[in-house]
């Protein structure tokens, strides 16, 4: 399914799937906050120590389904596959947007 995402998001979700990690700093404010399997990461080097260590230890693919604004919170329903425990999984990743990137990432 395409759906039609904020540039920052896609880019978040093309980065999630494969694509060049230092691309971080296109999509995420300078001191934005990704909380993940309950760790909290805060600015652009945190955040891409965290996708690159979840790239080095996993091999999967992110496919986001669906897509929830309240307000001004987008949350992506997503369908997560690999070589992880558990896997496949839904997931929901609720962005904070500032301007045209992310602020705040939580994945639930």
């Amino acid at each position: 399914m395409s759906l039609s995402l904020p540039n920052a998001i896609s880019l978040y979700f093309t980065i999630s799937n494969g694509a060049d990690i230092a691309d971080i700093k296109h999509c995420f404010t300078t001191n934005a906050i990704v909380i993940d399997e309950g760790k909290t990461y805060q600015g652009h080097a945190a955040i891409e120590a965290w996708q690159r260590a979840a790239q080095s230890e996993f091999d999967y693919s992110v496919e986001p389904i669906e897509i929830l604004t309240e307000g001004a919170r987008l949350t992506v329903t997503s369908y997560v596959v690999g070589n992880f425990p558990g896997s496949p999984v839904v997931l929901k990743h609720a962005f904070g947007l500032v301007g045209d990137k992310i602020n705040t990432l939580e994945i639930v």
